[in-house]
Parts: structure tokens; C-alpha cells; sequence
């Protein structure tokens, strides 16, 4: 296989590939969901994406960028040849068609699907889990993916007629958090709710009307212990019958005279506040700091 003087392994047809080259064709495809779906793969676009992507061992199928952004990003091209990822150079034109932002970065890779099965992702015993129950809009879901990422959640789980994770917007607004948690799909928000509580967390449920105040959850200790949260889309908010399955209803307090908060900040306050709990130092007789001991 050819490679250049930065050792990239370059594709052997001669030539950059244009918008017409069946591989760009066929990338293309996984614009679309039902063709993601028919082949388990995706597109991850931009650098960071495809830099998190590489981390992730086997995920990335092809690598396309143009000349330029391959140079400029030799380290990514010179990995991936590594893991014997085959590295297609494209036309600006090519990238433009792959990509779904106005402003293209000039890299996209073909990535695996990344599902994990419920119940092997909380075999790993997660401490802190995110279910995002029919949300629908897919900046959303990629940012509490972020999100949970980065308060230490070890899964994030896609609940019933939830968007789509591989999704371009949700993988996009994820920021290569996507390759970074356990990403599960499941059927049956409700049954999701029976195999966190028999996985031992407990699982609350965001609702501007909840009977429980965050702060006061907080002040009293009881996010200390491994907890799921759940969170609904914006317009419809959580199922009721997912509501009434939790250990608790739980609204985040407004001090100020904003009606709600989006979907993405509340689960930011949720999720740190969480984060937070789980990493107290514990104090006397096992009681983390600050918690009564009554």
C-alpha cells in the first residue's frame, strides 16, 4: 500500500477521491439513518472526533481528508495508518458532501457502531448513569452525553424512541464524548428503570413539578449513592409511567424568575451535583462529609 513522507497509508486508487467515488458514495449513505442501521457504521467529523475515535481501538473503519488537513494533522493520519485504517484523500468537494457543517475541518472518519447491551454495561458497576428517555432533538442528547462524560458517568443510555446516538448533530455535540462512555440502547424505558434498581442505583427522575428538591437531596446526603438519572425531552418532559417508576421526582430550584431550565443545563446541574456527592470524602462511622450521621 503507497504512503506518503508522513507515512500515512493512502487508498491505492490513483487520485484524490471526488463526491462521485463509490467509497464517498457509500459514506455518504450514513447520513441517513436506516443506512447507519443496515451497516452499523457512522460518520465522525472534525478532528477531535476522529482523534477520540482512533483512542477507541477498532472503531475507526476509513479515514478520508483532504491533502491539507491530513498534513495539517499528520499525527491522526500517521496513527491510523498504525491501525492499519486506510486513509482516503478527498476533494475539498468530497469533504463538503461528507460533512454535514458549513465549515468542514477536512476530516471524516467511518466508524463502528458502539452499542453496549444493558446489561453488560452495568456489570461494570457505573456509579453514576444518564438515560435520556425519548429525546428526540440530537443536540441535546450529544451535549448531556458531553456532559456525563465529564461528571464521571460510566454509561449513557438511549431510551425508547430516543434519537439516534450516531446521529451527526449528537455526535458532533458529544465532542468525542461518544467514544469515551458506555453507550446503550434499549426498547423499554420502564424495563431500563427495573434493571438499574436490580443493579443496585438509585433512579431519580427530573421533573419541573418533583416532590424532591435537588439542593435538599444534596444537603441531606442522598446523592451519595450510585444513581441513574433519568431525563425527557424539552417539549413532552419524562413518561409518566417513568416518573412513577423512580425512587424519587426531582426538581432543580429556580432562584431566580426564569420559568425552566433547558434540557442540557438541568442535566449539567444534576449530573455535577451527583459527581459532586460521589466524590465526598467520607467522614465518621462511613457517613460522607457533611451528611447527618443521625
Amino acid at each position: 500500500m503507497p504512503s506518503t513522507p508522513h507515512g500515512r497509508r493512502l487508498d491505492a486508487v490513483p487520485g484524490p477521491f471526488t463526491p462521485r467515488t463509490p467509497r464517498v458514495v457509500a459514506a455518504r449513505r450514513l447520513q441517513r439513518r436506516r443506512d447507519r442501521e443496515a451497516t452499523g457504521r457512522f460518520l465522525a467529523e472534525g478532528p477531535q472526533a476522529v482523534r477520540e475515535a482512533l483512542a477507541r481501538a477498532g472503531t475507526v473503519v476509513e479515514l478520508f481528508g483532504t491533502p491539507a488537513a491530513l498534513d495539517r494533522h499528520a499525527d491522526l493520519a500517521a496513527q491510523a495508518a498504525r491501525a492499519d485504517v486506510p486513509v482516503s484523500e478527498v476533494t475539498d468537494e468530497a469533504v463538503a458532501a461528507l460533512a454535514e457543517t458549513v465549515a468542514p475541518q477536512g476530516l471524516v472518519a467511518v466508524c463502528r457502531h458502539l452499542d453496549v447491551p444493558l446489561d453488560a454495561a452495568l456489570a461494570r458497576g457505573p456509579r453514576l448513569v444518564a438515560v435520556l428517555a425519548e429525546i428526540r432533538d440530537p443536540g441535546n442528547a450529544g451535549t448531556v452525553l458531553r456532559t456525563a462524560d465529564a461528571a464521571g458517568a460510566g454509561a449513557v443510555i438511549f431510551a425508547g424512541d430516543a434519537v439516534d446516538p450516531y446521529n451527526g448533530k449528537c455526535v458532533r455535540a458529544s465532542a468525542g464524548s461518544l467514544f469515551h462512555v458506555d453507550v446503550v440502547r434499549a426498547a423499554e424505558p420502564v424495563a431500563v428503570v427495573a434493571a438499574l434498581r436490580a443493579a443496585g442505583l438509585t433512579v431519580l427522575a427530573t421533573t419541573g413539578y418533583g416532590d424532591s428538591d435537588l439542593d435538599d437531596l444534596a444537603d441531606a446526603g442522598r446523592l451519595a449513592a450510585p444513581t441513574a438519572w433519568l431525563f425527557g425531552s424539552e417539549a413532552h418532559g419524562l413518561p409518566e409511567e417513568l416518573t412513577a417508576a423512580a425512587d424519587a421526582r426531582v426538581r432543580v430550584p429556580l432562584h431566580g424568575r426564569a420559568e425552566s431550565l433547558n434540557l442540557a443545563a438541568a442535566a449539567a446541574v444534576c449530573l455535577y451535583a451527583s459527581a459532586r456527592a460521589l466524590r465526598r470524602p467520607a467522614g465518621p462511622r462511613g457517613h460522607t462529609a457533611g451528611e447527618s450521621a443521625g
